[in-house]
């Protein structure tokens, strides 16, 4: 099936947008929370469906990492990162039902023309119990703002859709998933030059503590959960019944003695 243009379009746009300086900064702060949200998820299959200039399954452990994208990138990139790559739609990805244990989206939803089908796609691929990771722009944030403001002073790229982590979490809990972890970054105020936002560097702190819904980035971690499913952990794990030692019961006394019949009246 071809390509859509309208997902490859997108894509190309932030591909560029994040090798700018403030593309630059806001990519290091969401590699390294990638990197403390892949490296606890255990399994076989991991998959990152877009944005290849981010390795989003860089700290995970998993046998088998792949990546799916709108087009093919040179063999040096892919190598080091990844046993398979996929031209796919991010619409319909090309994976049996439950059969992945770890899938990243970064940036994924917001490029895509329907960012809800790539959520369906995610529950229908997903094992139960399996986590879906998902990164994005806030639009409710000092970078995002811009674009209520048009399309020049949008600081952003404007072909996005940034989705608002409200409905983000919304959309996960009608498809059964359960949201345990979410964060924000990328406080600093949208600068072109990397002088200026290393001078605000401070702020990052400050935002994490006074206005933590406002940051320019996000990080979703949710786990697919199934009704009428209970995990079962392995046999050594289960606690056994303890042995209760016997108990020794003295003989009954009486005024005649030991178990003695009283006597006749």
């Amino acid at each position: 099936m071809p390509l859509s243009a309208a997902q490859g379009y997108p894509i190309s746009e932030l591909g560029r947008w994040l090798e700018s300086p403030p593309g630059r900064y806001l990519l290091a702060w969401e590699q390294a929370r990638l990197d403390e949200a892949v490296s606890d998820v255990f399994g076989f299959f991991a998959v990152q469906v877009g944005l290849h200039q981010i390795d989003g399954l860089r700290a995970n452990r998993m046998p088998f990492k792949g990546c799916v994208g709108d087009q093919a990138p040179g063999v040096p990139m892919v190598a080091p990162r990844c046993n398979a790559f996929v031209v796919a739609e991010f619409e319909e990805l090309p994976f049996d039902s439950q059969s992945i244990d770890l899938l990243v989206l970064p940036h994924t939803l917001e490029v895509s023309a329907d960012p809800h089908q790539v959520l369906r796609e995610a529950e229908r691929v997903l094992m139960p119990e399996g986590r879906l990771i998902v990164t994005g722009f806030n639009p409710w944030s000092l970078w995002g703002a811009g674009r209520l403001l048009g399309q020049r002073a949008a600081f952003l790229p404007t072909s996005l859709g940034p989705l608002p982590v409200p409905r983000l979490k919304d959309w996960l809990k009608l498809l059964s998933f359960e949201v345990d972890r979410a964060h924000f970054g990328g406080y600093v105020p949208p600068c072109s030059s990397d002088v200026w936002l290393q001078r605000f560097a401070f702020m990052e702190n400050a935002g994490a503590k006074w206005w933590p819904f406002c940051g320019s980035l996000y990080i979703v971690s949710a786990v697919k959960r199934q009704a009428g499913m209970r995990l079962l952990g392995p046999p050594w794990k289960t606690q056994r019944l303890r042995r209760h030692a016997a108990v020794a019961v003295a003989p009954r006394m009486n005024a005649a003695g030991p178990d003695s019949e009283s006597p006749p009246q």
